[in-house]
């Protein structure tokens, strides 16, 4: 999936699927060189043939490994907003819109843990312009939950909150997605990932009240 931002890195080719399909194989044969070797010890020549294509042809999509740093970054934001889509589906059917958002995006934490551990270790590898970039979309991801709260509250699947207490439980389930995969040394060997989402979406659910009185 390209985002908008993925259009920003420049690339000679103008098939967007073809892009989109060997930009894909570039992220992931290079997350785990980056982790392997670190990202300034990597090279463009052996992230091309970890990805099965020549250096030449690696050039056409991208301009630098920055480049593929930056979009190891955009490729899991689109897998957020693809998985919170899909739960918002999902819960058509009667389940729990939340519950089914925080689902699917902590499965998506947890399916590209190595990619979302390499990019908090090397976010500050990026040029100025990209690491701006990986923190605005920090942030819209965030506001991808409060307008999820947003929507259950209008239609009175939640209690009414105040717009702080809806963006800290925004920020909260952004960061257990990211505490499973910098505590994954002591969480995975104690809880299933089924088990994990379960009782966090517990405590976040438990969180969702009205206040109790008027000065929150």
């Amino acid at each position: 999936m390209e985002t908008a931002k993925t259009s920003q890195v420049p690339t000679q080719v103008k098939d967007p699927q073809l892009v989109r399909r060997r930009r894909r194989q570039l992220v992931d044969a290079a997350v785990r060189l980056f982790i392997d070797n670190g990202f300034h010890k990597t090279t463009t020549r052996q992230m091309a043939k970890a990805a099965g294509i020549s250096i030449g042809s690696l050039y056409e999509y991208v301009s630098c490994k920055e480049d593929v740093l930056y979009l190891v970054c955009d490729a899991i934001h689109a897998e957020i907003e693809h998985g919170v889509a899909e739960g918002l589906e999902r819960a058509k059917g009667g389940k729990n819109p939340l519950a089914e958002v925080i689902r699917e995006y902590l499965l998506v934490c947890h399916r590209m843990n190595d990619h979302i551990l390499l990019i908090y270790q090397e976010t500050q590898s990026l040029p100025p312009k990209w690491r701006k970039r990986v923190l605005d979309s920090e942030v819209r991801i965030t506001g991808l939950f409060t307008a999820v709260l947003v929507q259950l509250m209008a239609a009175g699947e939640l209690p009414r909150m105040p717009g702080p207490s809806v963006d800290l439980i925004a920020h909260n389930i952004a960061v257990l997605g990211h505490m499973w995969t910098f505590r994954r040394w002591f969480l995975a060997c104690n809880y299933s990932i089924d088990t994990y989402i379960e009782l966090q979406t517990r405590a976040i659910l438990g969180m969702c009240r009205a206040p109790e009185n008027d000065a929150l």
